[in-house]
């Protein structure tokens, strides 16, 4: 049933662009709370066959970012909700690109202009396993949903500094997060 690789296919790489949404887990090194966070939007790139990065954009929480900063471990998860079952997990290290950052507009311009990402989360993939996905329920896709782009568009950069200084500088552990500057 399932397959692994060590890098990321031309097969998957285009199975996992046409999904509409992904899910991004972590964990502390020290057994603090795991977490599991759904992704969508236009903010997945495959960049090489064991390269991933996506765009971060703000979120009541950054709790990605802080273990990231703690021991780079991270798993991406794609579920195919329409057509045949399947699932793909990538396994790897991360770092992430702060908008505060030098290297911020480099790294995230693959992405357009998409006002309130926080950061690039680029992950060096080491391991792709590839299950059936039998038991994952069937959906239809209606649309992405614009709330999150509709409030980071009515806030300047100062109002999105100050955001990130309040919510997302900590994770739920009191893990450093993301350092807005």
């Amino acid at each position: 049933m399932g397959r692994s690789y060590d890098k990321i296919t031309e097969a998957v790489a285009n199975w996992i662009t046409e999904q509409q949404m992904f899910f991004v887990a972590t964990a502390p090194a020290d057994g603090g709370h795991i977490n599991v966070s759904p992704k969508g939007l236009d903010t997945l790139r495959i960049s090489g066959p064991n390269t991933v990065e996506y765009l971060d954009l703000t979120g009541s929480g950054a709790e990605t970012i802080a273990h990231l900063r703690d021991n780079g471990r991270v798993t991406m998860m794609f579920c195919a909700f329409e057509g045949p079952p399947r699932i793909v997990r990538l396994y790897g290290q991360g770092t992430y690109i702060a908008a505060t950052d030098d290297g911020f507009a480099a790294a995230a311009a693959p992405f357009g202009d998409q006002h309130g990402a926080r950061s690039v989360i680029r992950i060096k993939v080491d391991r792709v396993a590839d299950s059936c996905g039998y038991a994952v329920p069937r959906y239809d896709y209606v649309e992405q949903r614009s709330k999150l782009r509709d409030w980071a568009d009515n806030r300047d950069d100062d109002d999105l500094l100050k955001y990130w200084a309040e919510k997302n500088s900590k994770s739920i552990d009191g893990l450093p997060a993301l350092d807005p500057g």
